[in-house]
Parts: C-alpha cells; structure tokens; sequence
C-alpha cells in the first residue's frame, strides 16, 4: 500500500501568506500542515509516501521531504500558475504512471487537517474488498450547498454523489481522502480519457460510484479544510488546545 498526497494548489484565497509558501507547509501551532497530515496516516502500513506539487514549489518541498517523518518522494507536474495547473485528477494521474504504480493507495488533499487518526478509513475499505471516501457530518444543510453532499445505504456504500447541491438531502461531506484498491486504479485514466472534468477529486469518485462499490467511512473528531484565512485561524486554536 501507498500514499499519495495531492498538493499542487497555488492558494491564492490564502495570499500574501502562501505567495512565497506553499499554504501545505504552513504551520499550524508549531508544525507544518504536511506533517500533522502524516501523522494521522497509518505510516507503519505505507510502503511509500509520493506528494505532487506544482514547478513553483517542488524545490521547497524537497527541502521539506529531506526532515520528514517518513521518507517522501516528490513529484512535480510542471505547472507555475493557476492558468497552465494540471488538476488534482490529472496530477493523480501523474503520480500512478510517473511511479508506476500498482498498488492499494491512499489518496489525501495535502491541505486537511484531522484531529483524530484515519487507520478507520483503511480498515473499512479492506474489510469489504472495494475503494473508500472519507465523510464528515456537517449537520446542516446549509453548509452542505458549498461541498459534496454523499449517500448511503445501510452497508454505507455510496448510493449518491452531488457536488455543491441546490436541494441537498444529506449533510455527509465528501472529504479529499480516499482509499483505492490497485484495480482501480486504471480507471484514473479512463475517467481522464473521457474528457471529465480533471479538477476537484471528488469528481472521479462522483464518477467512479456508478461503476464499482465505494463505501463511506465517518471521520471522527473534527476535520478543517485549510481554504481560506478563517480556516488557518480554526485550525491554529484546535490545534493549540
């Protein structure tokens, strides 16, 4: 089993503070976005951790790689502004053909941040032989409208998938972390193939339910999506405590 985590963004929604930084290195009561994320991932059943970032900050990230907790390989997909940027899909794409990958993996948006560990999400998935989507309960239908709004049945295997929902439903968040069997895996570059939209990962598992078992598993504790300024700050007092 692999990693890997997707960090190729230019967060412009975070400047001035990630026009020189990348916004997954910045430090959240003390330590870098990147590590806390590590930290939460089963290591010890990861035979390898790859990250894929953009032109701009790949040297900064192999500076980071050189002190990280496990050994990281980095990735560049070559972009160096929003304009020309490959896609969390496409750059999914990169890593599994760059490393030649074939194996389970766990694929996580570099920019999350968890309170709790997420060996669940693994456990779930290889219990019932199929791929996984992390979920989080917002609680309010509202909130919901600005993220995936998820289904499920009884068994918890994904029955509906909308991004950012008119009349949701549901207050299940898809989350950027998911757990793909190897054999899935070719099916990156079949979504790709077909013209789909190669941002926001949340499209290839809207795609990919319809076609294979994906189940939900529930994070526990509190999950924060580093966005925005208001995020950072919520991330920086949870962490703090």
């Amino acid at each position: 089993m692999k990693a890997v985590i997707l960090a190729a963004g230019y967060a412009t929604r975070l400047y001035p503070l990630t026009q020189d930084e990348p916004k997954h290195l910045l430090e959240v009561a003390g330590r870098p976005i990147l590590d806390r994320l590590l930290g939460q991932l089963p290591l010890e059943e990861l035979d390898a951790v790859f990250v894929v970032t953009n032109a701009k900050f790949a040297g900064r990230f192999r500076e980071w790689a050189a002190g990280a907790q496990v050994e990281v390989e980095v990735i560049d997909d070559g972009t160096t502004s929003e304009e020309d940027k490959v896609g969390a899909i496409g750059d999914l794409a990169l890593a599994i053909r760059e490393a030649g990958l074939d194996d389970d993996l766990v694929v996580a948006a570099g920019d999350s941040l968890f309170t709790e560990r997420l060996d669940g999400l693994v456990r779930l998935a290889q219990e019932r032989g199929a791929a996984a989507i992390a979920v989080y309960d917002v609680g309010d239908l509202e909130a919901i409208r600005r993220l995936s709004a998820i289904g499920v049945d009884p068994s918890d295997r994904v029955v509906s998938f909308e991004e950012k929902p008119e009349s949701p439903s549901s207050t299940l968040a898809g989350i950027a972390l998911y757990f793909f069997p190897r054999d899935v895996l070719p099916l990156v570059g079949e979504y790709l193939g077909e013209g789909n939209n190669p941002d926001q990962p949340g499209r290839f598992v809207e795609w990919l339910y319809m076609r294979v078992p994906v189940y939900a598993w529930r994070v526990p504790g509190q999950w924060i999506d580093i966005g925005t300024p208001d995020a950072l700050a919520e991330a920086e007092r949870a962490f703090s405590n």
